[in-house]
């Protein structure tokens, strides 16, 4: 194990007590089912690598590879003590996003927040969990079932030492009741130069209440890379397809270019002016990028370095939103 004497730049995770590197790691791609061509060599050497760099804060959960991404996690953070974990629980019922008139019960019982999280602890190899998250959210079941008594048992029990919610896709007011109620710790949310309507009541809400903010999906997939074309292909099997299927990867780029004359940019600089364009809000905790290579890493770890964008950017990213939701199969 190599330590690093980079000091990468830290915030405070909401109310929970732990800091974290403004660059977390996602650790979906390396989960390998979703995302085709992950190498576990590769994944677990991009996972030391930000380690080694300085990084702390790696995001998981057991839906990911059907638990291999938390194998690779644990397997990397027992080496590196310190680093902080957080996974999430799948719902019991498997409703991706949790639809209206779904129960709290029906998704995510007591019995099933224990026994879920007492698997992920044994796939980890850990102890305890820094963050443990429901993977869906709905506001509707503040004060419905008995997911709160099991969350209150694992803490008692020094399981878990905090508990948030992954918000649905593109739905950050459904969790602002949960974030005024103070049942949560932490909210993990899409939030991106395209996506901005965090910042209409989610985002004012979590620094009212001391909530952590982990933001997901700060490149909207690969497209804020600038690496997707109308030529870019990806593998079969791959959810990308979906993802930029139709039109989508040409409608993409008049979006980009117009980003780019705005803020007088280039392409290669579209990644790291999207990254800085969420840091520069004071409500995020952490970003958590998807790095499968060790070049990656390096790239993204280096903008932990405490500076967002001029306010005259940010000011002119506003002017870039842009509400759609590619997560919803393309028209043919």
């Amino acid at each position: 194990m190599t330590t690093s004497n980079t000091r990468l730049h830290q915030r405070p995770l909401g109310r929970t007590g732990l800091n974290v590197t403004e660059i977390g790691y996602g650790a979906w791609g390396i989960g390998a089912d979703m995302w085709i061509g992950a190498q576990d060599d590769e994944s677990l050497g991009a996972l030391r690598r930000y380690l080694d760099l300085g990084g702390n804060f790696i995001d998981t959960a057991m839906g990911y590879g059907s638990g291999h991404s938390e194998r690779l996690v644990g397997q990397v953070a027992r080496e590196y003590p310190g680093t902080l974990v957080a996974t999430k629980i799948s719902p019991k019922n498997q409703q991706w996003p949790a639809a209206d008139g779904t129960t709290a019960d029906q998704a995510f019982p007591a019995d099933h927040v224990v026994a879920m999280t007492d698997a992920s602890l044994e796939r980890l190899g850990l102890p305890t969990i820094d963050v443990q998250q429901f993977h869906v959210w709905n506001d509707a079941w503040l004060g419905q079932g008995d997911w709160q008594d099991a969350v209150a048992q694992l803490k008692k029990d020094g399981k878990i030492r905090s508990f948030g919610i992954s918000i649905n896709d593109h739905q950050p007011d459904n969790a602002v009741k949960a974030v005024e109620a103070g049942v949560v710790e932490t909210v993990q949310v899409i939030y991106n130069v395209f996506d901005q309507s965090p910042q209409d009541r989610l985002l004012d809400a979590c620094r009212a209440n001391g909530v952590g903010v982990i933001v997901r999906v700060a490149l909207d997939e690969g497209s804020l890379t600038g690496n997707i074309t109308p030529e870019t292909t990806f593998p079969d099997g791959d959810w990308r397809n979906s993802y930029f299927g139709g039109a989508r990867k040409a409608e993409l780029q008049s979006h980009l270019r117009a980003i780019q004359s705005d803020l007088g940019i280039s392409t290669a600089q579209l990644p790291e002016t999207s990254l800085r364009f969420v840091l520069s809000h004071p409500a995020v905790s952490t970003v958590i990028v998807g790095m499968r290579s060790v070049r990656n890493v390096e790239r993204n770890v280096a903008l932990a370095d405490g500076k967002g964008l001029p306010a005259e950017q940010v000011q002119q990213l506003y002017g870039h939103r842009w509400d759609r939701n590619w997560y919803k199969a393309a028209e043919s």
